[in-house]
């Protein structure tokens, strides 16, 4: 048996490598640093395109803040600090990144569309059309309210934004139109939530321009 110090000195030499001869350097934790990559964003194709500004259209361009008057109305919009608006020489205006970040790659294309859909709706507008699918299934204005018979036990009664315009043609055409794109995707997607089309007949509320995937049935199975 080894005594105690010798089993010691054996263990302290595999350890530290002292019986192969490896020198074993000590260097504490905090000095270790480890190569930062660096992350390269490329500019989004839609972002940097240059944004035309109507004849007919007013703009206001202040620090982070955008305001485009038109025939149709006025809109205004706060931007990020993650962008920014520039005015050209030939009356364009373009979105650019204010920081090479992930998130300001992000912001860079779709703010560019949120302030073409300004420029456009002030000018000319937008619209979306619904349809109203199903046996019985009709629509109506009445004043500013929107009243919808979706085979409920009672009519749905929607009360039309004061900057948007409703019209129903033929009972089961919807028709939204407005300046602001927003609020005319919002409205037109809280008809379609009280009925969605459903899978098996294609009855409720769609889209003019929606593709609704039926499925067979229990009955088309049996054939």
């Amino acid at each position: 048996n080894l005594p105690s110090s010798d089993v010691f000195s054996n263990l302290r030499s595999v350890f530290w490598g002292e019986s192969s001869r490896i020198c074993v350097s000590h260097t504490p934790v905090s000095r270790l640093s480890f190569p930062r990559r660096s992350i390269e964003c490329k500019e989004s194709r839609i972002g940097k395109l240059p944004i035309q500004v109507p004849e007919n259209v007013t703009i206001t361009l202040e620090s982070q803040e955008l305001k485009v008057r038109g025939p149709l109305g006025e809109l205004s919009r706060v931007y990020p600090s993650e962008v920014k608006l520039e005015r050209q020489e030939d009356g364009t205006i373009r979105v650019k990144k204010a920081t090479e970040t992930r998130r300001a790659n992000q912001m860079h294309g779709l703010y560019r569309t949120l302030t073409d859909n300004m420029l456009v709706g002030v000018s000319k507008g937008f619209e979306k059309r619904l349809q109203l699918v199903g046996v019985g299934y009709r629509g109506t204005v009445e004043g500013n309210d929107l009243v919808l018979s979706l085979g409920f036990s009672h009519p749905v009664r929607m009360k039309i934004p004061d900057n948007l315009k409703v019209k129903v043609e033929e009972n089961t055409r919807i028709i939204i139109s407005g300046y602001d794109k927003c609020d005319i995707g919002l409205f037109a997607a809280s008809i379609r939530r009280w009925r969605p089309p459903e899978p098996y007949k294609g009855k409720g509320v769609r889209y003019a321009n929606e593709v609704v995937r039926l499925k067979e049935g229990k009955a088309g199975k049996k054939k």
